[in-house]
C-alpha cells in the first residue's frame, strides 16, 4: 500500500515511508527551502507533521476489526537539534501501547547522519462506523 499517498499531506512535505509494519514505521523526509523557518533549518511544524504521517500508519495497521480508521488526538514535541536544508530526515515510529479504542506511538526523528532532531509522542484514537 502506498501510505503516503493516501495522505495528501504527506505528498506536499516529500515524506516517503520506507517501511510499515504493526511494530515498525519508518520514512524519510527532505529538507527543502519551502518547508523551512529562518536560517534554512527544518519549520517545527514540518517536524510534527512528518512524525503524524508516521505515527498514523502504525497506528492504521494496528486497527482493531471492524473499525474505520485512526485520528490523532495528542502530540506532544521535544525538538532536540537542527534539521538543515539540504539533510534528509529519518524517522522511526514504534508503538508504546495498543489498545482497543488508543493506540500511542513514539517517533524519533534524526538526521541521516545521526543527529537527533525530534521526539515525538501521540496518541491515535480508533474510529468506528456510524
Amino acid at each position: 500500500m502506498d501510505f503516503a499517498g493516501a495522505m495528501p499531506l504527506a505528498g506536499t512535505l516529500g515524506v516517503t515511508i520506507q517501511e510499515g509494519t504493526r511494530e515498525r514505521v519508518t520514512g524519510r523526509l527532505p529538507v527543502r527551502p519551502d518547508i523551512c523557518t529562518a536560517g534554512n533549518i527544518v519549520h517545527g511544524g514540518a517536524i510534527m507533521a512528518f512524525a503524524d504521517c508516521l505515527g498514523a500508519v502504525g497506528a492504521f495497521l494496528t486497527l482493531p476489526d471492524g473499525a474505520s480508521g485512526t485520528t490523532t488526538i495528542e502530540s506532544k514535541t521535544n525538538f532536540l537539534g537542527a534539521g538543515p536544508v539540504g539533510s534528509v530526515l529519518v524517522g522511526e515510529a514504534t508503538p508504546v501501547k495498543i489498545g482497543k479504542r488508543l493506540s500511542v506511538w513514539q517517533t524519533r526523528i534524526r538526521t541521516e547522519a545521526g543527529q537527533e532532531v525530534a521526539l515525538v509522542t501521540q496518541t491515535q484514537m480508533v474510529l468506528w462506523p456510524a
